[in-house]
C-alpha cells in the first residue's frame, strides 16, 4: 500500500537546521495494523503528516499505492487526503453543537449522492464503531470522550479509505476509555482496515500487531507479533 525510501525531514529556522526524520525507511502492506511509537520529539508525528499527504519530505521517496507523491499537485494530494485516507486526531475535532450524525455526514456533503444515501452511509459507519442508534441525534458536546472518539473514527470511515491514519487517539482519554476506542481499531483492522497508530504508549501499541520504533528520527526496531523484521 504505502512505502518510504530514505526519506529526512529538515526544518530552518534562518540559518539553523533541525533534522527530525534521517533516512526512513519501510513498506506497509494493505490489512496491516502498524503502530509507530516512540517519545515526545522522536519524529513521529512529522512522519504521519508526511503519511497523510499533510507534509513533504526534504528528502527521500513516499509511495502511495504505487504513486510517487512528490509528483502530484496539490489538488491531486487534496484528493487523496479525501477519498484515501481517513484521519483520527486526539483532539476529536468534532462540531461541537452539531449532532451525531451531521458530524460524521461531514466528509459526504459534497459527495453526489442524495442526502438519505449520505445518512445511511454514516448511521452505517456510526454503528460500526459502536454507537448506539439513540446517540445519533444527540449534541457531540453531550458525549463522552469515549463516544466522541468513536463519532472521529466513524467520520474517518464514511469515504471509505484505503488507510486509517490515528494521531494519539487515546490521549485525552482514560485508560479503560482509551481501551474500548482500541477494540474498535482492532474490530475495523480485523474486517481488513488497514490502520497506522501514531502513540508515545507502548501498552496502545501493543494492540497492533507490527510496531516501529522511532527515536531522535530514525527507526531503531520493527517487529511483528515480537519478532524483528
Amino acid at each position: 500500500m504505502l512505502e518510504v525510501k530514505n526519506i529526512t525531514k529538515v526544518y530552518k529556522t534562518g540559518n539553523v537546521e533541525t533534522k527530525v526524520l534521517k533516512g526512513i525507511s519501510f513498506s506497509i502492506k494493505e490489512g496491516e495494523f502498524v503502530a509507530i511509537i516512540g517519545p515526545s520529539g522522536s519524529g513521529k508525528s512529522t512522519l504521519m503528516h508526511i503519511l497523510g499527504c499533510l507534509d513533504a519530505p526534504t528528502n527521500g521517496q513516499y509511495l502511495f499505492e504505487e504513486k510517487d507523491v512528490s509528483q502530484l499537485s496539490d489538488d491531486e494530494l487534496a484528493d487523496i487526503r479525501k477519498k484515501k485516507i481517513g484521519f483520527v486526531f486526539q483532539a476529536f475535532n468534532l462540531l461541537p453543537r452539531a449532532t451525531v450524525l451531521r458530524n460524521a455526514v461531514l466528509p459526504l456533503t459534497y459527495a453526489n449522492i442524495s442526502k438519505d444515501k449520505r445518512e445511511e452511509i454514516a448511521k452505517k459507519s456510526l454503528k460500526s464503531c459502536g454507537l448506539d442508534e439513540a446517540r445519533f441525534f444527540h449534541l457531540s458536546n453531550q458525549l463522552s470522550g469515549g463516544e466522541m472518539q468513536r463519532v472521529a473514527i466513524a467520520r474517518a470511515l464514511v469515504n471509505n479509505p484505503s488507510l486509517i491514519l490515528a494521531d494519539e487517539p487515546t490521549g485525552n482519554l482514560d485508560s479503560k476509555t482509551g481501551e474500548l476506542v482500541m477494540e474498535t481499531f482492532r474490530k475495523l483492522n480485523e474486517e481488513g482496515r488497514t490502520i497506522i497508530l501514531i502513540t508515545h504508549e507502548k501498552y496502545i501499541a501493543d494492540n497492533a500487531k507490527r510496531k516501529i520504533s522511532i527515536k531522535d528520527g530514525e527507526i531503531i526496531e520493527d517487529y511483528v507479533n515480537n519478532r524483528s523484521i
